[in-house]
């Protein structure tokens, strides 16, 4: 059974940062990409961030490139999402989530991902 539990949400100013953790336990963590998704009230679920098995590629959504990081270190089981800059729609629950698929078109896709944290909320304010 892999469990995930994410850390590091909370309240933050308009152009502040935050850095959020996902702790994973069971099989191993280096066999999964992980990605982080998103859901603001009133809204779907979405696609944020995602990372190889190795670590070496990334993905981003438009709105969070080059403001968002997301790094994994597979010595901690853990994997983190710095968010800097952040804006008033970046208000959210995040989830992190593992996949076992390859970084690709698919891995921005709920169906990709086989387990989810159960969230933590970030709160921008003005």
């Amino acid at each position: 059974q892999v469990q995930l539990v994410e850390s590091g949400g909370g309240l933050v100013q308009a152009g502040g940062s935050l850095r959020l953790s996902c702790a994973v336990s069971g099989r191993t963590f280096s066999s999964y990409c992980m990605g982080w998704f998103r859901q603001a009230p009133g809204k779907e679920r979405e696609f944020v961030t995602a990372i190889s098995k190795t670590g070496i590629s990334t993905d981003y959504r438009d709105s969070v490139k080059g403001r968002f990081t997301i790094s994994r270190d597979n010595a901690k089981n853990t994997v983190y999402l710095e968010m800097n800059d952040l804006k008033l729609e970046d208000t959210a629950v995040y989830y992190c989530a593992a996949g076992a698929a390859r970084l690709g078109p698919l891995i921005r896709q709920e169906g990709a991902y086989g387990y989810w944290g159960q969230g933590t909320q970030v709160t921008v304010s003005s």
